[in-house]
């Protein structure tokens, strides 16, 4: 047998070959990303559970309160209608027919695993986070101490409104950076109209007085991991999707 056969066995995938270096350094790198989400997302769990954990057996924390206070003595004219519209898209009915007109808006335009993955995300989110909210059983700030009391029946921790923001806004984040031109205005755009609602639901609720600071640092916790497990099934189900389309068109 000449010298050359093995080495085409080696590159070919011949019986005993070995992996070619491209591949196998392309699964090593594939193995350390996984590991550090792996690290990242067992951290964060722990992080939410302690501090759920501490939530359950205490109404507020001392830092919540002088954070709290901090927020809310910010005064100037039209500040606290801005807080109330940044908190909109999270009252009531306003979610449920969010997620509805989303995943129908995704169906129409054939784009069934965004429109499952929306659902997933934000509308099991939802339902999660109210079972936490019974589960923690935390009391609203009190009117004695912030100045009035958010009129809701439902607990405090995690707030409800930053789960969904998080895991709506967090989801149409996502999709706009993986479907969307790279580099283009709608892009951007997209991005910036997906990012900037999260970032301010968390100072409205503390500023409407509906939550403590640590209730929003929980929801953005719990919420992250959660959205975090909803992409991954968004990416399997497309990825099982393109295979599909790519088998029915070869045959």
């Amino acid at each position: 047998m000449s010298e050359e056969t093995p080495r085409a066995e080696v590159f070919e995938g011949g019986p005993g070959a070995a992996e070619p270096p491209k591949e196998a350094l392309r699964r090593r790198l594939a193995a350390r990303r996984l590991l550090r989400a792996e690290s990242f997302y067992g951290f964060g769990l722990a992080a939410f559970a302690v501090l759920a954990l501490l939530a359950y057996r205490h109404a507020y924390f001392g830092w919540d309160l002088r954070a709290a206070r901090a927020v809310q003595s910010v005064d100037f004219p039209g500040w606290a209608e801005f807080m109330r519209a940044a908190s909109y898209a999270g009252d009531g009915w306003v979610p449920h027919a969010l997620v509805a007109a989303t995943m129908l808006l995704f169906f129409w335009r054939r784009r069934f695993s965004e429109g499952a993955g929306i659902v997933l995300s934000a509308g099991a989110g939802g339902l999660l986070s109210k079972a936490l909210k019974i589960l923690v059983g935390r009391p609203r700030p009190s009117a004695d101490l912030v100045g009035f009391s958010y009129l809701s029946d439902e607990m405090s921790f995690p707030s409800g409104h930053v789960t969904f923001y998080v895991c709506y806004f967090g989801f149409l984040f996502f999709v706009a950076y993986a479907v969307l031109p790279r580099g283009s205005l709608s892009r951007r755009l997209a991005l910036a109209l997906a990012a900037l609602p999260v970032l301010l639901v968390g100072l409205s609720r503390v500023y409407l007085r509906a939550h403590w600071p640590s209730d929003t640092l929980g929801a953005y916790l719990f919420a992250g991991l959660w959205l975090g497990l909803s992409l991954e099934m968004y990416r399997r189900w497309k990825k099982r999707a393109t295979i599909k389309k790519t088998v029915g068109s070869s045959q």
